[in-house]
């Protein structure tokens, strides 16, 4: 008997394709994402690698259940996500402006989804603490966010996303818009972070040397397309 392979990763993507209806893809190719299939398996970091209007953050958001399929499929562990929203999805999102709530503290933003899960106030405190120790700000727990500096507001981004524990992390160009050098300290930070928690991810990014540095594995899309991908370590 063949296993059934969908049930050994975490998130399968199976033919899936976005249209817009809009005119908003601005290309000879009528479809954003064009039939899509890749796998990640658990505790897996994937790079999702590409040109700006490739398709990629697309992708992304129809992972999430924030685009819809025009046809394909989007699986956690075998499941079919079509009928779950996606605040039922149990990713998490980073996107490049962090989009922090700039009327609350470090702290009360990093404990948003633990108090919507309600945790009870105790285990949000500590998670809280453990995770400014994780992102590298020990001590920024009351500090405002407006008084952040850019990477800051990043680190504090990640810990709000990993502090209910996502089963997938979906990371939209988190480091784009810092500066060279900082990029490059923050993407081994990431790395670190990721492998830390073992968290499942897939990082977005147009660079390749962020791509590299982060994922364990990379794929590249051109046109709404898969081009090429590095195959998982365990394909034979």
């Amino acid at each position: 008997m063949v296993a059934d392979t969908r049930t050994e990763h975490g998130l399968s993507v199976d033919g899936a394709t976005v249209r817009y209806a809009d005119g908003r893809r601005r290309s000879p190719h009528p479809a954003a994402v064009d039939a899509v299939t890749f796998t990640v398996a658990r505790g897996e970091v994937v790079g999702l690698l590409g040109p700006s209007g490739c398709g990629k953050s697309t992708l992304l958001r129809a992972i999430a259940g924030l685009e819809p399929l025009v046809s394909g499929t989007v699986r956690w562990a075998g499941d079919d996500l079509a009928s779950v929203p996606p605040h039922r999805r149990s990713f998490g999102l980073v996107f490049q402006d962090g989009q922090l709530f700039v009327h609350r503290s470090v702290a009360e933003n990093i404990a948003y989804g633990l108090r919507v899960q309600r945790v009870p106030r105790a285990e949000r405190e500590a998670r809280v603490t453990a995770l400014l120790e994780l992102v590298g700000l020990p001590g920024a727990a009351e500090r405002s966010v407006t008084e952040l500096s850019g990477g800051e507001r990043q680190r504090v981004a990640l810990a709000r996303s990993l502090a209910p524990q996502p089963r997938l992390l979906l990371l939209d160009e988190p480091l784009s818009a810092l500066d060279r050098a900082l990029r490059d300290r923050l993407a081994d930070d990431l790395a670190a972070m990721l492998r830390g928690t073992g968290t499942t991810a897939i990082l977005v990014t147009h660079d390749e040397t962020e791509a590299r540095t982060v994922a364990d594995r990379v794929i590249r899309m051109e046109q709404g397309r898969l081009v090429t991908w590095d195959a998982p370590e365990d394909a034979s």
